[in-house]
């Protein structure tokens, strides 16, 4: 019964005590390029994209790969494909009206969306919707983990 409760507690978690609030923005007129490296850098997988403080879409990773010219011959150098990314912008491949989540809503819904979707992030907006961060598929399974382990460290304390 103990177990049940907290997952049903888990599944009820409002997004904001989950979601990262920190938040990495690219602009729609940013290259790809710019976007690639910011991602890279951090190790992140997808960046909202924000013109005058509004979101206006999301570039991943994919998107960008995607973006690529198919160079099946592998004559292009580094450079050369660095600079062909430099000449393409975010707003070309990002997508546009993003599926987004309140942070008043709960992770269960998120990973329902995310499933349903067969999308690892979405970004998460406040009341007014303003973005005021992104709740990803690494972001549950963080909190699930979390919960395991303590799971796990109070049976060990009273096994």
């Amino acid at each position: 019964m103990n177990a049940s409760i907290k997952r049903q507690e888990l599944v009820h978690m409002a997004i904001s005590e989950v979601m990262n609030p920190y938040l990495l923005t690219v602009d729609p007129y940013a290259s790809l390029a710019e976007a690639y490296e910011l991602m890279k850098k951090n190790k992140i997988r997808r960046l909202p994209v924000v013109n005058n403080n509004e979101l206006v879409g999301v570039i991943t990773h994919r998107d960008i790969l995607e973006a690529k010219p198919s160079d099946v011959t592998h004559s292009l150098s580094i450079w050369e494909l660095n600079q062909m990314l430099s000449k393409l912008i975010v707003e070309h491949v990002m997508t546009r009206k993003p599926i987004t989540i309140y942070q008043t809503d709960t992770v269960g819904h998120a990973a329902e969306i995310m499933l349903d979707e067969k999308i690892g992030g979405i970004p998460v907006l406040d009341a007014n919707d303003k973005l005021t961060g992104i709740i990803t598929e690494s972001d549950i399974f963080r909190l699930i983990m979390r919960r395991w382990r303590d799971d796990n460290m109070l049976r060990s304390r009273t096994g």
